[in-house]
């Protein structure tokens, strides 16, 4: 499937204007990536979909129409664009954990766990009775069977999955739920009347925008409607670890503030957030923020009106819908670590050369809440856009396949520099990918740097 063919399909079910199509200029051609999928058609296909509907919106506030034009090759670098990031001429320190990754267990299966965030490390390491060393690690699956350590590693609230075909997860419940529903969801959840948006001169413009994710795919949703103009108060704990360098390069465009939503005085102070936001993005556990008062239901009720972006690892239906996961756990258990290898005429599982599924759900969810904020304003009512992982991984598997890629090489920063721009920053002097959506009118740019967490107040900016 061709990028525009990919967007079409979006903007359907989006139910967007297609008038607005014609007014894409995409150049560039691939394969760029050394991958079997459509990962350059996926990167151009997000990006410019997200871009078209800023666009469109900005249309429907101002009444001015622009042309949107994104480069496949900077489209690609975006979609990689964490491992482009270097601050005052260096690049960040691997955030990779040094027992993450996949194992052999004792029944011949393959396992991928991550440990990236020291509870999780921790847990894996007590489940598995071994010292935090990777040949210990390897050692103590012998004594596991790789989907029975799956389970046991849900059931303590861990991220481990076991490796399978395309042919298994299609059999495995969670697969068919999985392809039971739609790309992602955007439903109506509840009665208010359009929002008065205050005149602008870019598409989001005066929209306030809550953002309550980590890693990459919720905050790079974010960061995609600040690069539209929106005002993203990044709300993050000091009870939940992190990843700086991806704080980093996520962070531009917004401001950060943190609260403990184990606290009393912090749910009050996010109700008193809320009830001034037209966008609600989280990436909780599901269940998470319902146990605090913030299900979607609680924020339509307490802001009518408000867009409410939802991410999970597994979508909301099926006997995983609750479970915890990560990009390279998705991609191992539905299928993409043997198709790849098996493209590469490998025995061992390759993960794709991108956080691909993170990067297509962060624009998801940027497209989601923008097509929301379309039917807010022309008919009212509080909206709630679902997006997972899984569900990305599914659309991307329906993109088709690309043959006689997997020997390129991944593009080097040198390959990129024509997409990369400098700013100040809280962190230093950053080298950055610039965002590859190029609207005529409404130039996309992140104007705040980014800085660190809890570096501003919980308020909206004045």
């Amino acid at each position: 499937m061709s990028s525009l063919d990919a967007i079409q399909h979006l903007w359907r079910h989006c139910a967007l204007d297609p008038a607005w199509l014609p007014q894409l200029r995409l150049s560039g051609h691939g394969p760029i990536l050394p991958s079997s999928f459509a990962l350059d058609a996926a990167a151009q296909a997000c990006l410019a979909a997200s871009g078209l509907a800023a666009a469109s919106f900005h249309h429907l506030r101002s009444g001015e129409k622009q042309t949107v034009a994104v480069d496949l090759r900077h489209a690609v670098a975006e979609f990689r664009s964490e491992h482009y990031l270097r601050v005052d001429g260096s690049q960040p320190a691997d955030p990779w954990d040094k027992i993450a990754g996949i194992y052999r267990c004792g029944d011949g299966r393959w396992l991928r766990i991550h440990t990236n965030f020291p509870h999780h490390c921790q847990g894996v390491l007590r489940l598995l009775q071994c010292e935090y060393d990777k040949t210990a690690v390897a050692e103590a699956l012998q004594d596991w069977k790789a989907f029975d350590f799956e389970d046991a590693a849900a059931s303590h609230g861990l991220v481990a999955t076991a490796l399978r075909s395309f042919e298994e997860w299609d059999a495995h419940p969670q697969g068919v739920a999985v392809a039971a529903q739609p790309v992602f969801s955007i439903s109506r959840i509840g009665d208010a009347p359009p929002q008065a948006l205050p005149a602008a001169d870019r598409p989001l413009g005066g929209v306030r925008a809550l953002d309550l994710s980590r890693i990459i795919a919720g905050p790079l949703g974010g960061r995609v409607l600040a690069a539209h103009g929106a005002d993203v108060l990044h709300i993050t704990s000091p009870r939940l670890p992190t990843i700086p360098t991806l704080d980093m390069d996520m962070g531009r465009g917004k401001r950060n503030a943190q609260l403990d939503l184990d606290q009393a005085d912090g749910c009050a102070a996010l109700r008193r957030l809320l009830a001034d936001a037209h966008i609600f993005l989280q990436g909780y556990r599901p269940g998470g923020l319902a146990e605090r008062g913030f299900s979607p239901e609680d924020a339509a009720r307490a802001r009518p009106g408000i867009v409410y972006v939802s991410l999970s690892a597994y979508g909301k239906q099926g006997p995983w819908a609750g479970r915890r996961g990560f990009d390279s756990l998705t991609q191992t258990a539905s299928g993409f670590n043997i198709a790849e290898a098996a493209a590469a005429g490998s025995d061992t599982p390759r993960a794709f050369p991108a956080q691909a599924l993170d990067h297509i759900a962060g624009y998801f969810a940027a497209l989601g809440a923008l097509a929301a904020l379309h039917r807010q304003q022309q008919e009212g009512g509080s909206w709630h856009v679902e997006v997972s992982l899984a569900q990305a991984g599914h659309w991307l598997r329906g993109l088709g396949r690309v043959e006689g890629a997997m020997g390129l090489a991944v593009p080097a920063l040198d390959d990129v520099r024509p997409w990369l721009e400098e700013s100040d920053s809280g962190f230093g002097r950053l080298l950055a990918v610039s965002h590859a959506t190029r609207l005529s009118l409404t130039p996309a740019r992140w104007t705040l740097p980014s800085m660190p967490l809890d570096s501003h107040a919980p308020a909206w900016a004045v």
